[in-house]
């Protein structure tokens, strides 16, 4: 319809401009419709094709040069052969007799032009559209995403098990050690407030995070004792460097919850930092009896890291490790 709608306009303007006499002899009306119409199908389709095959020619052109402009120019070249096929039937259908000339040629070639031109910024103002289109729905799908893994996140950080069992184990070391029991109060209350700090934050710097996570080992050691080791290596400059707040913090909490700690079988986590990423490993030593879990902790470190990163997040499972490797954000102050 949009086809047939731009050759009767065509048809009208030309009419309107130089009436019936578009090769400097009259041409009966309906002919210079189905002229025009397939002139304009013609161009239409040449641009189609290569617009389906777009990746295809990015690809040999370069990712750098925008995917309109690859378009623009090559359907140029698709005018040029939709003129000289309108010509052709022009040429056949009127008959040897004419007074063909180049200026002909110009003219067609000039009409294909015109319509490739107005072609073209009908398609860019498509691509932008559903550019903006797309842009809305990963506002949206970020925005909800974000809501849940604010959920999901403060439900893992304020968790009652966690709370319940640091509890316990403070009821326990009252009566026993009053020096540890202020220290345990004590890392109790950093992890709360960097909890609650950090909740409205998309990123903190690493050294936050680090000093986080030593009070947050201090609450497993008193609770797990010698049955679990986390040990930290980071070679990474910690200020400069930036990571989403207690992305840490639930990845040694997803490695607690799906394997055995115990004296005969401890828990080894190891944290390094190496070229712009910081890595979380554990030794595999699953539980016979798996809690229920959706994975939803892993899941939503991953949503997050693909808005704060270009990098992604690398989970890898060997036969005796569970690795998690997280790329670092730096931030530009300039």
């Amino acid at each position: 319809m949009f086809v047939i709608l731009l050759a009767a306009y065509s048809l009208v303007n030309i009419l309107w401009v130089v009436g019936d006499k578009l090769f400097e002899f009259s041409v009966p009306t309906s002919f210079l419709f189905l002229l025009l119409l397939q002139v304009i199908i013609v161009t239409w389709e040449l641009n189609r094709l290569v617009e389906n095959n777009l990746h295809k020619l990015r690809g040999l052109a370069g990712e750098k040069i925008h995917p309109l402009v690859i378009l623009f120019l090559l359907s140029q070249l698709n005018a040029v052969i939709a003129a000289l096929t309108g010509l052709g039937t022009a040429y056949i259908a009127l008959g040897h007799d004419s007074a063909w000339s180049i200026e002909h040629y110009k003219l067609m070639v000039a009409f294909a032009f015109r319509v490739n031109l107005f072609l073209n910024c009908i398609n860019a103002i498509y691509f932008f559209l559903q550019k903006s289109r797309d842009a809305e729905v990963r506002a949206e799908q970020f925005k909800k995403d974000s809501i849940e893994a604010r959920f999901e996140a403060l439900r893992n950080q304020i968790n009652p098990h966690f709370l319940f069992n640091c509890l316990n184990a403070l009821s326990n070391l009252v009566y026993k050690d009053a020096d540890t029991s202020a220290r345990f109060i004590a890392q109790l209350s950093n992890v709360y407030r960097y909890l609650l700090y950090s909740q409205e934050r998309k990123i903190v710097s690493l050294q936050e995070e680090l000093e986080f996570i030593d009070s947050y080992v201090y609450l497993l050691k008193i609770r797990f004792g010698e049955n679990i080791s986390i040990s930290k290596h980071i070679t990474t400059d910690a200020d400069k460097f930036h990571i989403a707040p207690a992305t840490l913090q639930m990845l040694i909490e997803n490695a607690i919850k799906h394997n055995i700690v115990s004296g005969k079988s401890p828990l080894r986590i190891n944290i390094t930092s190496m070229n712009g990423s910081i890595t979380v490993a554990n030794n595999l030593q699953e539980k016979k009896v798996k809690e229920a879990s959706a994975y939803v902790g892993l899941k939503n470190i991953k949503k997050r890291y693909e808005f704060l990163s270009t990098k992604p997040v690398e989970i890898t499972k060997t036969k005796n490790e569970f690795i998690v490797k997280v790329p670092l954000v730096q931030v530009d102050h300039t």
